[in-house]
C-alpha cells in the first residue's frame, strides 16, 4: 500500500495515522511510530517517570525548534545568503496571563516558549533581521499560533495496530 499523504487504509477510507502512540497503564513511558522513524517518550524522575527518553513538552519545542532552524536555512539559501549556522535554543514555562502585557488572555495561566536564535556567518544587519522575520513564519510556529481543533474519539480494539500495519 503506498504511504502518501492521499492513501487510505484499505476498505476503511481513512487515512493511516501520521503518528502512533503506545503505551501501558503502568507507567509514563510510550513507544511512537512515525513513519519509518521509531521514538520514545517519557517523564522525568521527579514527576513519576523513568526520563527513558524526552517527554511531550521536549518534543513540542523539537518539532518548533527544528522548524524554525530549516525555515531560517531554507531561506537564507534560496537568496544565497552567507548564513553558516544556526542554533535555536527553547524553553517552555506556564505563566499568569497578567504578567503578559502583549498577550491577548488577561486572567488564569498562559504557556510561554521562549526561542532564541543564533546566526552565524558574515550577514548584514538586514539580512539577520529578515532571517528573524523568517523564523516566525515556519509551519510549526504558525500552526501554534493558530487556532487547533483537536478532535478525540475511541476507536475499537486493534484498530491502531492494524492501522500501523497497514501503513508500514
Amino acid at each position: 500500500m503506498s504511504t502518501s499523504a492521499t492513501a487510505t487504509i484499505e476498505g476503511t477510507g481513512t487515512k493511516p495515522a501520521d503518528v502512533i502512540v503506545r503505551g501501558n497503564a503502568s507507567g509514563f513511558l510510550q513507544e511512537i511510530v512515525s513513519g519509518a522513524h521509531q521514538l520514545r517518550a517519557d517523564e522525568p524522575v521527579a514527576v513519576g517517570g523513568g526520563d527513558a527518553a524526552p517527554g511531550p513538552y521536549d518534543y513540542l519545542l523539537v518539532g518548533l525548534g527544528a522548524c524554525t532552524s530549516m525555515t531560517v536555512g531554507l531561506y537564507a539559501r534560496s537568496k544565497k545568503w552567507p548564513l553558516e549556522n544556526i542554533s535555536v535554543s527553547l524553553r517552555h514555562s506556564r505563566i499568569h496571563a497578567e504578567d503578559c502585557a502583549e498577550c491577548e488572555t488577561k486572567e488564569g495561566m498562559l504557556d510561554r516558549i521562549d526561542v532564541e536564535i543564533g546566526l552565524s556567518g558574515a550577514l548584514t544587519t538586514e539580512q539577520r533581521a529578515k532571517l528573524m522575520g523568517i523564523a516566525a513564519k515556519c509551519p510549526v510556529h504558525r500552526t501554534l499560533k493558530s487556532e487547533i481543533n483537536i478532535r478525540l474519539r475511541t476507536v475499537p480494539s486493534g484498530s491502531l495496530s492494524e492501522s500501523v500495519q497497514t501503513k508500514n
